[in-house]
């Protein structure tokens, strides 16, 4: 408890508006704390950040093995990352002894922690990050997550090989390797831990009271959603359908219409992933830098628009439409996201990101057996046909947004300039 003190005094000696400035008196003073311990400097958020982006690494590097943060003082994301470890290990529990039922439950665990600690990560973002700050940071997040993703499809091929040559072919092998996988969740729970620490003190040294802004999943609050808020839920299902289940079936897509081998296939089938790597950080800086998140958005869904279209109706070279698909979801992430926490308010944060995760898997679950009927019954110039249809209502739900944020004065366009004067007036 002395220790809390002294750590609290050390950090608001001069006054919080001294600590949060980095001010002269706060530096000078000898008992002030270092800049990677102190909750108000950038130090200790980047390193809070680079938590997060390890956390859904951990998620993605293991949610494809086969081809809300609640308010609970930080014990809710340390129980999502336990479902996650837990669901992982009954999942190559099921391999080693070849029960295919235990493996479904091993995934069915796995996904209620999976899917709510994605809600997690997304909250301790707008926790912890502010204003024009958000769009860099969910294009790191989806960066690292897009590196686990890239990792697992490089990685496990060979480590099932080496773990074959050893035990030999088998259901015990696959289990053996899925088990080596349940390393990346043990990660993920170490970061949620370290998160839930780091938050905790946060609040405790600097006043936050966070607790008191009703900051909670409750789902009455659904009712008191916008209309912009609605759109943007339509924009990330419409867009996400078109995208996910399309990669899921590529691979057979390009080895069928363009002859590829099964390697070259796989390889233009993960350029997505490969390209939103790099691309997320530096589109979250950009929008950071200009704001204009609708035109943005604008931009990605028509430039997936064009993707489709190039796959669909033409026999180009497929490494120019999903080297556009990359782009374009890597912007899409980095300007959609974060306009969610320009819409609404901060108590209902958790209820709106967890209720726009929750559609988004509905709707990839549904369009995913819609996808495969199509496939079976019409084949792939079809299938391109009804993700197009998805990517223009999409594009109509853009559009909508533009208008009806034009006519409420809304700030989801505004420039990084305009978001920064807004926060001067408010401020005053």
């Amino acid at each position: 408890m002395e220790e809390e003190e002294e750590e609290a005094r050390a950090l608001l000696a001069n006054g919080p508006d001294e600590a949060g400035r980095g001010g002269p008196a706060a530096a000078a003073d000898p008992g002030a704390l270092p800049a990677l311990c102190d909750p108000s400097r950038l130090a200790h958020r980047l390193l809070v950040l680079l938590l997060m982006c390890f956390l859904g690494f951990a998620i993605f590097a293991t949610i494809i093995l086969l081809p809300f943060r609640p308010r609970l003082n930080g014990w809710g994301t340390i129980i999502f990352s336990c479902f996650i470890c837990i669901g992982q290990v009954v999942f190559a529990l099921g391999g080693i002894f070849n029960a295919f039922w235990l493996m479904e439950f091993g995934r069915f665990v796995f996904g209620i922690g999976g899917e709510s600690l994605a809600v997690a990560q997304n909250t301790y973002a707008v926790s912890w990050f502010k204003g024009k700050e958000l769009n860099l940071v969910f294009g790191l997040q989806l960066s690292m997550a897009r590196i686990g993703s890239t990792v697992n499809m490089n990685l496990m091929g060979s480590l099932y090989s080496k773990v074959e040559a050893s035990w030999g072919s088998g259901h015990t092998t696959l289990g053996v390797t899925l088990m080596m996988g349940a390393i990346t969740c043990i990660l993920s729970l170490i970061c949620a831990l370290a998160l839930a620490y780091l938050d905790q003190r946060a609040e405790r040294i600097l006043h936050k009271e966070q607790g008191k802004t009703g900051e909670v999943i409750k789902l009455t609050d659904v009712k008191d959603f916008s209309l912009p808020l609605w759109l943007i839920f339509i924009i990330c299902v419409c867009y996400y359908v078109a995208v996910f289940p399309f990669i899921g079936l590529g691979k057979v897509f390009f080895t069928e219409k363009f002859r590829f081998s099964s390697q070259a296939a796989s390889a233009i089938n993960s350029v997505v992933y490969v390209i939103s790597a790099p691309m997320s950080p530096i589109f979250g800086l950009l929008v950071d830098k200009t704001g204009k998140n609708i035109i943005w958005v604008l931009c990605a869904v028509v430039t997936t628009l064009a993707s489709h279209m190039l796959l669909a109706f033409t026999l180009w070279n497929p490494w120019i439409a999903m080297c556009l698909l990359g782009i374009s979801y890597s912007l899409l992430a980095c300007a959609l996201w974060p306009m969610v926490a320009f819409v609404v308010p901060e108590h209902q944060l958790g209820t709106a990101y967890g209720f726009m995760q929750s559609i988004q898997n509905l709707g990839l679950a549904i369009i995913s057996i819609i996808a495969g009927m199509i496939l079976d019954t019409r084949g792939y110039l079809f299938l391109e046909v009804f993700f197009i249809a998805c990517v223009s209502l999409s594009l109509l739900a853009v559009v909508l947004l533009y208008l009806v944020n034009r006519a409420q004065g809304g700030n989801l366009n505004y420039s990084a300039r305009q978001r920064e004067e807004m926060k001067v007036s408010h401020s005053e």
